[in-house]
C-alpha cells in the first residue's frame, strides 16, 4: 500500500475512504485525500493507539484492513498478468500498451470492498434513457429524487463508492415498471473500466442484466466489455499506433486534456515497455 497524507490524490485514497465509510466515518470517497479523511485518519490512529499524524503508512493500513476484512471478499475477482496477455493476444497489442492502458483508464479497481462491482450513477442519463423508453421523466421527479434524476449533468449529486448503490436503488423505486428497472441500470457505469450500461446491446449483451450479471462476475469480464467497447467504437487502432492523443480522446472525450490522459498513457506505457 502507498503512503499516503493529506492532499494526496491516487486510486489508493479511494479504498481508504470505502475502509472508512465503512468503519462508520463520514468522508466523501474519491482518489483525492481531503480534510475530513486527515481528521478521519487521526481519529482512527488515536483510537487504536497508534502515533497521531494524519499519514497513512505501513501500521495504520494494518490497522485498517485488520479492522475491516470486508475487502477480502473482492479479492477472487482481480485481474491477473495472463488476463492482460490474453487480452493483448485477442486484439494485437503490445502487452505494454495493455498494461498501460489498465493502468491508466482502470481507476485503480473494480470492485468495492464488499464484493459489489463500482459504479457511479448518472441522473442526466436516467432522464435521457426515460425519455427513449416513452417516459416523460418530469412525471416522476419530486423533492426525494432530485438527486437521481435531472435533465443536465452535474457532479454535486455524487456520492461515490457504496453511496452509489444508494442513489441506484432511489432510482429504481420510482416506478415498479420494467422499462424504468432498465433506464435505471443503463444509467450506471460499471466496472474497472465505468462501461456506461447504455452500450450493452452495442458490445452485444442480451440485455441490460445479462451486462450488470457479468460485471458483478469478475474484473475479466469488465476487461471483456472494456475490449468489445474499443473495439465497437474504433478505437484498437489508436492503441495499434501507439496514438495516445487519439485514444484518450475517443475514450475520454475532449476532458481528457484537462486529466492529461495522454501523457499519463505515455508515461505509463514507456514504463512497461522497458
Amino acid at each position: 500500500m502507498k503512503t499516503l497524507r493529506y492532499k494526496s490524490y491516487d486510486p489508493s485514497v479511494y479504498l481508504l475512504e470505502e475502509l472508512l465509510n465503512k468503519l462508520g466515518y463520514n468522508v466523501y470517497i474519491s482518489n483525492y485525500f481531503g480534510i475530513d479523511t486527515h481528521n478521519a485518519i487521526k481519529d482512527f490512529q488515536q483510537k487504536n493507539n497508534l502515533v497521531v499524524d494524519g499519514i497513512v503508512g505501513l501500521k495504520t493500513w494494518s490497522k485498517l484492513l485488520e479492522a475491516e476484512q470486508e475487502f477480502l471478499k473482492y479479492n477472487a475477482k482481480l485481474l491477473s498478468e495472463q488476463d492482460l496477455i490474453e487480452f493483448s493476444q485477442t486484439y494485437n497489442l503490445d502487452l505494454a500498451v495493455v498494461k498501460a492502458v489498465n493502468e491508466i483508464e482502470s481507476s485503480g479497481k473494480g470492485f468495492l470492498t464488499d464484493g459489489r462491482p463500482k459504479i457511479l450513477f448518472e441522473g442526466h442519463i436516467f432522464w435521457r434513457e426515460l425519455k427513449n423508453r416513452g417516459i416523460d421523466p418530469s412525471t416522476l421527479v419530486n423533492n426525494n429524487s432530485k438527486d437521481v434524476l435531472y435533465d443536465k449533468w452535474t457532479k454535486k449529486y455524487y456520492l461515490g463508492g457504496s453511496g452509489e448503490y444508494k442513489r441506484l436503488e432511489k432510482a429504481l423505486k420510482l416506478s415498479p415498471a420494467g422499462e424504468v428497472h432498465d433506464a435505471a441500470y443503463c444509467s450506471a457505469s460499471w466496472g474497472a473500466f465505468q462501461i456506461m450500461g447504455y452500450h450493452y446491446n452495442s458490445l452485444g449483451y442480451n440485455s441490460i442484466d445479462d451486462f450488470v450479471k457479468k460485471m458483478y462476475d469478475h474484473e475479466r469480464e469488465h476487461l471483456r466489455a472494456f475490449g468489445k467497447f474499443l473495439e465497437v467504437n474504433n478505437l484498437i487502432r489508436h492503441l495499434k499506433n501507439k496514438d495516445w492523443t487519439k485514444f484518450a480522446k475517443g475514450y475520454n472525450g475532449t476532458g481528457y486534456k484537462l486529466n492529461k490522459y495522454d501523457e499519463k498513457l505515455e508515461k505509463a506505457y514507456k514504463k512497461y515497455s522497458s
